[in-house]
């Protein structure tokens, strides 16, 4: 693996990717547009380090695998250890902001799903997660951050925390009490609705706050 945390003007982050603490269903438009219930607590999983890719190069979709559907969230990168925070403490261990794509093995859900069993092979996989560089977090707003996804020049996907069910330093510290979040560790926080499958050749544009703009292109695997 040969991923490492950026700044988005380049420089690294001298910090290891321990994990990727993910959320589904943080948007109930998304949760609707998939036919599943709201829940009524964040639901969890992580996706390992092994799944990080750098989002500013090409997305290999895997082969024979069905399709790969794309969900863009924000994506919180975590600079001090958290157990059992609190809001407050959730808010001072963020490190910096950026974006990242969930891909997912769909129609493999599908059938996980069905038989009751685990996500874990249709999140997780070797590519699952490309992240962008990161934002600073002393040079974003807290109160409000919005995201958007653009394909072949078509907005497919615009995101505002303000629309989450569960806001994002909330949601860290419910992570923190489950998990313990090390420096280094990512926290994605759900994808708005628009969600759907990649295609080779397709260029996706994205883009945080008016602060971070990524293009890439999917490539056959």
């Amino acid at each position: 693996m040969d991923y490492q945390h950026h700044w988005k003007d380049g420089t690294p982050i001298r910090l290891p990717l321990g994990k990727i603490v993910c959320v589904g269903r943080n948007y109930a438009d998304h949760a609707r547009e998939l036919n599943n219930p709201v829940p009524d607590e964040p639901l969890l999983f992580i996706k390992p380090a092994t799944s990080a890719v750098h989002l500013t190069r090409p997305i290999r979709l895997p082969a024979n695998r069905g399709a790969v559907h794309f969900e863009t969230e924000l994506a919180v990168l975590i600079g001090r250890p958290l157990t059992d925070a609190s809001a407050s403490d959730a808010e001072a261990a963020i490190l910096g902001y950026g974006l990242a794509l969930d891909l997912t093995l769909r129609d493999l859900q599908s059938r996980l799903k069905a038989k009751g069993e685990p996500w874990e092979r249709a999140k997780a996989f070797d590519g699952a997660c490309p992240l962008s560089p990161f934002v600073a977090a002393d040079q974003m707003p807290r109160n409000q951050l919005t995201f958007t996804l653009d394909i072949d020049q078509q907005r497919r996907q615009s995101g505002d925390t303000r629309d989450m069910l569960n806001p994002v330093t909330t949601l860290i510290a419910h992570m923190s009490s489950y998990f313990t979040l090390l420096p280094g560790d990512v926290i994605l926080t759900g994808t708005p609705s628009g969600v759907g499958p990649l295609a080779t050749g397709q260029t996706l544009s994205l883009e945080l706050q008016q602060a971070l703009f990524v293009e890439t292109h999917v490539v056959s695997g």
